[in-house]
């Protein structure tokens, strides 16, 4: 309505890829961060990667004048590497942590370790609206798009996310969703994602875009990427989003979108492998509630779930099949153990003592028994668990889908 006070929020989102040890210039990188946003000004900074709680807090002191709110994520064996900064009062928060987060022996990749999460928080600003949740989140890693072993994960947490968002925000004003999905903007976790929530793309919906072309926020001109991932792709991807609805008697707008393109200002690097994306948003209160947006195209959205139940699926008989192999694995070094026992319980007895016992090359055999037996029954309650949170959301998909089926 004419008349209404209307809120112009500015919205930082980055993945910073600071890993410590392991990321390159990573402290020097974290000061300039710190030195763009303090400079710019952001009424909401989110970012990922963060895995030092010690990087956090030197932006935490460093910020303290102008981003007088803040929070850390912790979750994981290292660290969810999810915080925020924040202008206005940081109400409540909510970490939820994906059931699938990848595979504990997939070392060289450490989805697993870091317990991938969605991190939620109320924040409130008088004069527009009394609250609203804000989530932020990282999934898992694509590493390989031909063969993407991790898919049905990544769908898991997409599928989680998106419930998660509808089941938190039922009495929140406005929703904002951002960080890095991971996923391309027509692959079947983002449209699952969006049409399960009513999510709208920022980048799609902005009035004014600068930046990389096609909003890529993963560009080969990056120095810290990896050029040979990037071949398939020579202008980029996007994978970091900003998205955002508005719920009870709001509308939200999307004024203009930016990303950073390569360098920091009279630097010679950039923030990070990623571009930062910042979105100006215009929150204005409107006469009336605003109508659900679930089920203004629910044909679409069933063909969505479909297929995304479909891969689902896929990765379910892929578990249980390594479920089998293990179990299988744990059984057969069981049994070896066993014959072993009863070999030297027979020489301990005295039966076949005219033979030296070859007392090393047993203790070692009897060594690698119980390692594999360890080792196999751990993966094998591993997939087991798998198995379950699979089927579990092969089950939620296929209610969902059913309720859309039979809407009138």
């Amino acid at each position: 309505m004419e008349g209404e006070p209307t809120l112009r929020l500015r919205v930082f989102d980055l993945n910073c890829w600071a890993i410590r040890y392991l990321s390159k210039r990573r402290q020097e990188r974290i000061w300039l961060i710190g030195d763009k946003l303090r400079q710019e000004g952001f009424d909401l900074v989110l970012l990922q990667e963060v895995w030092s709680e010690q990087d956090y807090s030197d932006l935490k002191a460093k910020l303290a004048s102008c981003y007088p709110f803040s929070h850390y994520f912790r979750s994981g064996v290292i660290g969810s590497g999810l915080c925020i900064f924040s202008r206005f009062p940081i109400l409540d928060t909510l970490l939820y942590q994906y059931s699938l987060n990848g595979y504990p022996y997939m070392l060289q990749h450490g989805d697993w370790f870091c317990g991938k999460s969605v991190g939620s928080l109320g924040a409130g600003q008088v004069l527009v609206w009394e609250s609203q949740p804000l989530c932020f989140l990282q999934l898992h890693a694509e590493y390989c798009r031909d063969k993407d072993a991790y898919l049905p994960h990544r769908l898991v947490q997409a599928w989680e996310l998106a419930q998660f968002i509808r089941h938190t925000s039922k009495a929140a004003d406005v929703v904002l969703l951002g960080g890095d999905l991971n996923m391309h903007p027509e692959d079947v976790g983002i449209r699952l994602l969006r049409g399960w929530t009513g999510l709208r793309d920022a980048f799609a919906e902005a009035t004014r875009f600068e930046g990389c072309k096609n909003g890529c926020t993963l560009v080969p001109d990056n120095c810290f990427t990896d050029k040979s991932e990037m071949l398939p792709f020579p202008l980029g991807i996007r994978i970091d989003y900003i998205l955002y609805k508005a719920i009870s008697s709001f509308t939200v707008k999307c004024e203009e979108l930016k990303t950073t393109t390569g360098p920091a200002p009279g630097m010679a690097i950039p923030f990070s492998d990623h571009e930062a994306v910042m979105a100006t948003l215009h929150i204005q209160r409107q006469g009336q509630p605003a109508g659900a947006t679930l089920g203004t195209a629910d044909l679409a959205l069933a063909d969505v779930v479909t297929e995304a139940r479909t891969e689902v699926g896929v990765g379910l008989r892929a578990a249980q099949r390594q479920r089998y192999f293990w179990g299988r694995m744990a059984v057969l070094a069981l049994l070896l153990l066993l014959l072993q026992a009863a070999a030297a319980l027979g020489t301990l007895a005295g039966l076949g003592a005219e033979q030296p016992f070859p007392k090393l090359s047993f203790c070692l055999l009897a060594f690698l028994s119980l390692g594999v037996l360890i080792l196999a029954t751990g993966l094998h309650v591993f997939h087991t668990m798998e198995v379950k949170m699979l089927h579990g959301t092969e089950d939620q998909m296929w209610m969902a889908l059913r309720a859309l089926q039979e809407r009138p």
